[in-house]
C-alpha cells in the first residue's frame, strides 16, 4: 500500500493560551524543514519510562547520503541538536548539543551514533525533576506539556539553513528514578521567547521530501551504486516503540484532512 499523505493539525497548550501546531505525516513518519524524518515519538504522546527516545531518519528516506560528508559537498548535514521546553515549567533542557558531557547528561553527535545506520535513536535519561508519576500536582511541579525542539544546520544544494522543529508531547507516565538522572538545573537553559526563536523565519525553507515533493539532493557519488551510498537498510523504527503508546495514523483510500480535537488538552 502505498504511503498517504496526511497534514495534521494539533493544539498545543502554552501558558498563555493555545496554538495550531501543524504537521505532515505519511505512513507514521512526520516531515521536517529539513533532511531529517521523525519516526517517533508521534505528536501528543504521553512520554514516561526511564529515558526519552527520538528516532529520527537522517537521511530524509534514503536521499541523503549518511556522513562523513566533503567541505564543499553541496547537500550536508552539519549537526542536529535536540531541546526538551516547555513555557508551561520555564524548563529547557538539552538533550544533545553536539558535544557529550560527563555521564552523557547531555549527548553528543547524534550523526555520529549507529554508524551505517540512516535512523538515529535518541535515548536520553530524564532529569530528576520529572521523576513522578501522572499530571503534575501543584505549579511547582516540572512535569506536565513539553515540546521536543529539532534543530537542523545543513545545507541543501548550496544554500545552508538553520530550522526548528517542535513537537509536542507531555511527561505525564510513570518515570522512576534510576540513580542516572541528571540534576535539571544541570542541564537547563535560559527560555527565549518565540519572537527570540522566530521560527516561522528559521523554517522558510518549509517542509521538505514529503511524499510528492520534487526536491533533488545535488551531491557526490549520488548514483554509484544500488544503495545510493547511504549504507545499510535502517532498522525499523515504530512510533509506539518504547515512547508511550503512540500510535501510527490510520491509512485509508484517500488522504484526508484530519483534526485531532482529543489531543487538545490543558494540563491543570
Amino acid at each position: 500500500m502505498k504511503n498517504l499523505l496526511y497534514p495534521v493539525a494539533f493544539f498545543s497548550s502554552l501558558v498563555s493560551g493555545a496554538r495550531v501546531l501543524n504537521f505532515t505525516i505519511a505512513g507514521g513518519q512526520i516531515f521536517t524543514p529539513g533532511f531529517a524524518v521523525l519516526d517517533a515519538p508521534q505528536p501528543g504522546t504521553p512520554l514516561g519510562g526511564d529515558t526519552i527516545e527520538v528516532a529520527l531518519d537522517v537521511t530524509a528516506n534514503g536521499k541523503l547520503h549518511l556522513p562523513p560528508y566533503s567541505d564543499d559537498s553541496p547537500s550536508r548535514i552539519n549537526n542536529i541538536t535536540i531541546f526538551l521546553y516547555s513555557y508551561d515549567t520555564g524548563r529547557n533542557f538539552t538533550i544533545t548539543n553536539g558535544t557529550a558531557s560527563t555521564n552523557n547528561v547531555s549527548l553528543g553527535d547524534i550523526m555520529q551514533s549507529e554508524p551505517g545506520s540512516t535512523v538515529k535513536h535518541v535515548k536520553w535519561n530524564w532529569p530528576d525533576c520529572l521523576v513522578g508519576d501522572g499530571k503534575p500536582e501543584n505549579s511547582d511541579s516540572d512535569r506536565g506539556a513539553y515540546n521536543i525542539s529539532i534543530r537542523q544546520n545543513f545545507r541543501l544544494n548550496g544554500e545552508d539553513h538553520y530550522t526548528i522543529f517542535d513537537v509536542p508531547i507531555s511527561v505525564t507516565n510513570k518515570i522512576d528514578f534510576t540513580g542516572n538522572n541528571p540534576p535539571c538545573d544541570s542541564v537547563n537553559n535560559p527560555l527565549l521567547t518565540p519572537e527570540e526563536i522566530d521560527a516561522a523565519s528559521a523554517n522558510s525553507v518549509g517542509i521538505l521530501f514529503a511524499p510528492g515533493d520534487s526536491t533533488v539532493v545535488q551531491q557526490p557519488d549520488s548514483t554509484d551504486d544500488d544503495n545510493n551510498g547511504i549504507g545499510p537498510t535502517k532498522p525499523e523504527a515504530n512510533p509506539g516503540e518504547g515512547l508511550g503508546g503512540a500510535g501510527a495514523l490510520e491509512q485509508t483510500s484517500a488522504a484526508y484532512w484530519i483534526s485531532l480535537l482529543s489531543m487538545f488538552y490543558f494540563i491543570i
